[in-house]
């Protein structure tokens, strides 16, 4: 299959593709090592056929066979495309042309970790189980109309189904298993056989733009983390150690130059660095402790930013060899995926543990756990020493307590020695309303990205001169931010941009950027959506909800709500996944996607859209009882006569309490 055209035709049958198997030149996923009995690898193969008529069922059985006991998965190789062109998409509505081009973008070989696998990022953040499931996907999605909708169940296409113009022409769900069921150990079996899928978020979702999606998000971060740990944003000369280069964790050295500091970021596997490298994002590459040291020390004098790719261990890197004062650390591994390629064994080499973890799967995680404990006993020396250490949601003190002492004393259940990063540094940050804004122009222009860029400023220069003080500074934040965005060359795959903004900010600008196609200024249409990551796409007590102690950390109800939600509200698609960031059962979360085409129609799904999005999780924050989601769903009620929350009322006297209950 070499054009776009042929790739949405269908599966191709008459005759099947050549197999060429997996293509030795770009990064593959680890072996996956379900340990199906007999019986199951039967069912495995069963499912996979179901997707072929039975005259080529001789030829495919085969190698389907051969990819499950190689792989621990059929991906269907043979059905894989060679090309992503994303200039036509032959399809009767642009709503599903959108849906194409993001889905295209998710799986560039420049944007997705491994291509061939349709893993996106994150280890195992799919797009699609397998290769046919791409390929009626494209097809489905070229001859649907306005009154039809395709519906997904973990990566598998039901079909197109009758709807009407103003439903989305999506609706995706990703790993929705029985809660009893949903354990680790369950999940490899189930994607082995080909019945469930983890999309990460914005995976399968369709809604990843790349490493950029992150930077911005770390950037704030890291800002953050200077003023409330070191008592200022100036991070020059500051010391920043983390590890992980692969799919969003790649965010963090160009996020540590953009905030002025001096990011040393461990990674064992040499591809992901030398794509960071050669993509820019990276300023320099070693495998040398020594060289990094005294790059720190060179540049902590003249106070200069500096992104060093250390190619190792971050075990090694935070140990007791690391000579010069670290400021702030962190740790961006897969945790959420530890023993299938998350997070590599100190003990090992990248090249042992990957055999180690397709031949003894049982035995691996011994070595993992040995690992995490020489990694907490390394952070908490530094810590000692005057770092100051955040969990970046990757499920690492949720891992890691399996191995080393890292509950808080006296906490709660998400409560550990170090804090979440939203609980310390970005929870006040969505309880304001405040999260990751996206949009991709799909024109492929960068003068159209440029354009919106400055459209965003505007608005927000705009906003941000009449703002109470205690959101002032996330909107200079902000404004910074995507005055400088275009310098950095942060673009991969498509033309996007992220921008973290607060309700109005995200309505404004979506209409802006909706009037500016409709008066030509931008030459095509626009899709906007959001990281999952948010302010109410996400229930996860170990991450976006870590900060929420009323009791309701482990409840589920806003993320499935705002999915629900978004779609009646107009979105084109929307997704629910099982899974994202911190793993399987231990996260539901929700996304969307909308097209401005420039017609009243866009303007009026987008303002309740977005409306809807941002409101849900800060009145959920504000039962909770976080003071500033209080504040800031009360101004929204004020500015909103249709918008009626139920408030809660504080217990003003605890003495009140300790009578009750001593009675």
């Amino acid at each position: 299959m070499c054009s776009l055209k042929e790739i949405c035709s269908g599966l191709p049958l008459d005759p099947l593709p050549l197999n060429p198997g997996r293509d030795p030149n770009v990064p593959h996923a680890p072996m996956r090592t379900p340990n199906l009995t007999a019986e199951e690898e039967r069912v495995s193969q069963y499912n996979a056929l179901r997707y072929f008529p039975p005259s080529h069922h001789a030829t495919l059985a085969p190698e389907f066979a051969q990819e499950l006991r190689q792989y621990g998965h059929i991906y269907m190789y043979r059905f894989c495309p060679k090309l992503y062109p994303i200039d036509q998409y032959p399809c009767r509505t642009r709503q599903a042309a959108s849906i194409m081009l993001m889905i295209m973008n998710n799986l560039d070989p420049a944007v997705a970790q491994f291509p061939q696998e349709l893993v996106t990022y994150g280890g195992n953040g799919q797009v699609f189980s397998n290769w046919a499931q791409f390929c009626l996907v494209m097809h489905y999605l070229s001859e649907m109309t306005e009154e039809q909708t395709l519906v997904m169940y973990s990566g598998h296409p039901v079909g197109l189904f009758p709807s009407l113009p103003s439903s989305p022409r999506a609706i995706i769900t990703n790993g929705m298993v029985i809660p009893n069921y949903s354990s680790r150990n369950q999940y490899e079996k189930m994607f082995a056989l080909g019945v469930s899928m983890y999309g990460q978020m914005t995976a399968g979702s369709y809604c990843y733009i790349g490493p950029q999606g992150i930077v911005h998000g770390t950037l704030l971060t890291l800002l953050n983390a200077g003023r409330r740990y070191l008592g200022s944003d100036d991070l020059r000369g500051r010391v920043f150690v983390t590890s992980g280069l692969g799919g969003m964790s790649g965010a963090q050295a160009k996020a540590a130059v953009i905030a002025g500091c001096i990011g040393v970021i461990a990674e064992v596997d040499e591809a992901p660095l030398r794509k960071r490298f050669e993509q820019g994002w990276l300023m320099e590459v070693t495998s040398s402790l020594e060289h990094c040291i005294k790059r720190i020390r060179e540049t902590k004098s003249s106070k200069t930013p500096l992104s060093v790719g250390y190619h190792g261990n971050i075990v090694d890197l935070n140990g007791p060899g690391l000579g010069p004062p670290v400021d702030l650390g962190s740790d961006q591994t897969s945790l959420h995926n530890p023993y299938n390629g998350g997070y590599y064994p100190v003990q090992l080499s990248f090249c042992q543990a990957n055999q180690l973890m397709s031949t003894d799967s049982n035995r691996f995680p011994n070595h993992g756990q040995e690992s995490l404990r020489r990694h907490i006993k390394a952070i908490n020396k530094l810590s000692d020493a005057g770092m100051f250490f955040w969990d970046y949601g990757n499920a690492f003190l949720l891992e890691a307590q399996e191995s080393a002492e890292v509950e808080k004393a006296g906490g709660g259940a998400t409560e550990f020695r170090y804090p979440s990063y939203v609980q310390h540094i970005m929870g006040d940050i969505f309880s304001l309303g405040f999260g990751p804004f996206r949009w991709v122009c799909t024109s492929g222009d960068p003068k159209d990205l440029a354009t919106t860029d400055d459209i965003a400023a505007t608005i927000l220069e705009e906003i941000g001169a009449n703002v109470t003080d205690h959101i002032r500074q996330q909107y200079n934040d902000n404004i910074r931010w995507i005055r400088e965005a275009g310098k950095h060359k942060m673009v991969v795959g498509s033309q996007a941009r992220i921008l973290y903004s607060d309700q109005k900010g995200r309505v404004c600008i979506a209409l802006a950027i909706n009037q500016a196609i409709a008066d030509g200024r931008v030459s095509a249409p626009v899709v906007i959506s959001r990281d999952h990551h948010d302010v109410s796409g996400t229930d996860s007590p170990f991450r976006e909800t870590s900060n929420v102690y009323d009791g309701s950390a482990f409840c589920a109800d806003m993320a499935v709500q705002n999915f629900v939600g978004d779609a009646f509200r107009g979105a084109t698609w929307v997704a629910l996944h099982n899974g994202g960031g911190v793993g399987w059962g231990e996260v539901i979360n929700g996304g969307f996607g909308l097209l401005l085409d420039g017609s009243v129609e866009a303007s009026k799904r987008a303002r309740l859209v977005l409306n809807w999005d941002v409101s849900n999780g800060v009145a959920r924050r504000c039962w909770s009882g976080n003071s500033k989601a209080y504040e800031t769903i009360q101004h929204t009620m004020e500015e909103n006569g249709q918008l009626r929350v139920t408030m809660p009322f504080p217990v003003q006297d605890e003495c009140v309490l300790d009578r009750a209950l001593q009675g």
